[in-house]
């Protein structure tokens, strides 16, 4: 069987595409650098991270953009014999506005090298290229409407793309409204059997999420939605803790089979210590590993609609897998020493491409060293490096070299949700006694709190961690050959999760969040002279 989430931990949209016997799936980034996570796969079972598409500034200008916006819902396709990718760089998010700009990249290899973005239009979010069968592309988005008093998601759009022109022609056509679940987007276009097949994401990206089909012989409608539609929700579903389940989209493998890949979540009152919520109760439910990746087996029934095999729409746990051959790949190291002259894969940076002028590996080789720049709460400078947390209970731990003159210079280990809503254990130098401390502070809704006195540090390497135990988290500290000893009290880590910082107004999100926590290493100096720390590992291992 295939255990879901396939993809643990913040792997939000789906878009998966087959090419031979390899399996890729391409998902959200949002503010994070590099820009679009692929995955792959040759069992649809097992799964590894293997590249991003864009690791170019000018691909991507994330610079100054508000948190959860950036890289929206990129879609991974193949034709003609290389890759497509498209994706939506959402620039503002500000009241009922969005600045949403869409581009397509392509390439001959999943490896690359990934083209310079091409513009296509900045109708809408959620892009996706279908190749039809005569040689045609077509672009599909969701339209926003920002004008009081209309619903801001105001359909999908149909548009042909000419690759020769590299640009969109012809007549743009509103083909499907969506049903009464509302919030109509993430539109996938998929033809069989002379039918064009029309999935959407609806009832917005929380709870009441959906997968809802709609089918038509002509590709520019009119569409009839699947009866009892959607084909996959989790809304008011007692399932086994998936939940969140909407924004799908369709593979089948060589064998003929057919798999639908869907973003999901799991909160953490659904199996820890306030478990039994799945009874109907939806409210203060939280998902600090944000928006994971799932899959689902389908099958096709007689009269060519497709339902969730074995019957009902709720996402399943365990799913039957396709019968290929097992591709199991080799377990990662849980610790990285830094000897490596390029970064680990799983860490990111926030907004901008790693750089030599604040991260270096050859600097001091075997350590990572950080230059000082902006606080924690900047949309711009950042010198912070972090990876996804993927399970439940994990731990962190890293060794920090800092001399800190100044209090305005700070470098530690942070557990970071957005600007607004982070815990950080730092080095610094008390303001009063000029004394290098060690301090605990946490931003929560962007109000700055110190749950912790500050540790007197000896000189010297410090050794800092983190664990997470389900719905609570611990910072720690130690020197030398001294055991670890507790920093500050138990964090509720709901604190780091999208419900947390998301809030509603009149059924619409005016602020909110779409990723989730990651745990990393940090460096500010905010007096401007970019003093350096020193990380010489940083290890991340899952804990029972």
């Amino acid at each position: 069987m295939i255990t879901n989430p396939i993809l643990p931990g913040f792997h939000a949209d789906p878009s998966i595409c087959r090419v031979g016997d390899d399996y890729y799936i391409a998902t959200s980034t949002f503010e994070w650098w590099p820009g679009v996570r692929i995955h792959h796969s040759r069992d649809l079972k097992h799964w590894r991270h293997h590249s991003y598409a864009c690791t170019r500034k000018s691909q991507l200008d994330l610079l100054g953009h508000p948190d959860s916006a950036g890289v929206w819902a990129p879609c991974l396709s193949h034709a003609g014999g290389q890759f497509w990718l498209i994706y939506t760089d959402v620039r503002s998010t500000i009241g009922a506005f969005k600045d949403t700009h869409n581009y397509l990249i392509t390439a001959p290899s999943i490896d690359g090298p990934w083209s310079e973005p091409i513009y296509l239009n900045s109708s809408g979010f959620d892009p996706s290229l279908f190749h039809d069968e005569d040689g045609r592309h077509w672009l599909v988005n969701q339209q926003w409407i920002h004008q009081p008093g209309k619903h801001h998601f105001n359909g999908i759009l149909l548009q042909e793309y000419d690759h020769e022109a590299r640009r969109l022609v012809g007549p743009v056509k509103n083909i499907y409204a969506g049903t009464e679940l509302q919030v109509v987007e993430g539109p996938h276009l998929y033809r069989r059997k002379g039918w064009y097949y029309l999935m959407t994401a609806e009832g917005g990206t929380f709870y009441e999420h959906a997968v809802t089909l709609a089918r038509s012989r002509n590709i520019d409608g009119p569409y009839e939605t699947l009866p009892g539609n959607p084909l996959l929700t989790a809304w008011k579903q007692p399932t086994d803790g998936l939940q969140r389940s909407g924004h799908a989209s369709l593979v089948e493998t060589q064998n003929g089979d057919w798999y639908l890949a869907h973003l999901c979540g799991r909160p953490l009152e659904w199996s820890g210590p306030n478990a039994g919520k799945q009874n109907g109760v939806y409210e203060n439910l939280h998902c600090p590993l944000g928006r994971e990746t799932g899959i689902q087996r389908i099958h096709w029934r007689d009269d060519d609609w497709p339902e969730i095999e074995g019957g009902g729409n709720a996402p399943r746990l365990q799913v039957a897998e396709p019968g290929l051959p097992e591709h199991v790949f080799p377990a990662e190291a849980v610790r990285d020493d830094f000897d490596s002259p390029t970064l680990n894969h799983h860490l990111n940076s926030l907004r901008v491409p790693f750089d030599e002028s604040w991260l270096s590996l050859t600097e001091r080789p075997g350590w990572l060293r950080l230059k000082g720049r902006e606080s924690l709460m900047s949309l711009f400078d950042q010198s912070l490096v972090a990876r996804r947390q993927q399970h439940f209970n994990c731990r962190v731990e890293t060794r920090l070299e800092f001399a800190p003159e100044l209090f305005q210079q700070m470098a530690g280990l942070v557990a970071y949700y957005n600007t607004g809503n982070h815990a950080y254990l730092h080095i610094s130098r008390d303001v009063d006694s000029n004394k290098r401390v060690l301090r605990l502070t946490v931003n929560r809704d962007s109000a700055l709190s110190e749950p912790a006195t500050p540790v007197a540090l000896e000189d010297g390497a410090v050794d800092l961690a983190v664990e997470f135990r389900h719905d609570r988290y611990q910072f720690q500290f130690r020197q030398g050959d001294a055991a670890w000893q507790d920093v500050g009290p138990l964090l509720d880590t709901a604190m780091l999760s999208d419900e947390a910082v998301t809030r509603f107004v009149d059924g619409y999100a005016r602020s909110f969040g779409f990723t989730g926590n990651f745990i990393g290493i940090a460096c500010q100096d905010l007096s401007g002279q970019r003093l350096a720390a020193d990380f010489d590992y940083f290890s991340y291992e899952a804990q029972p």
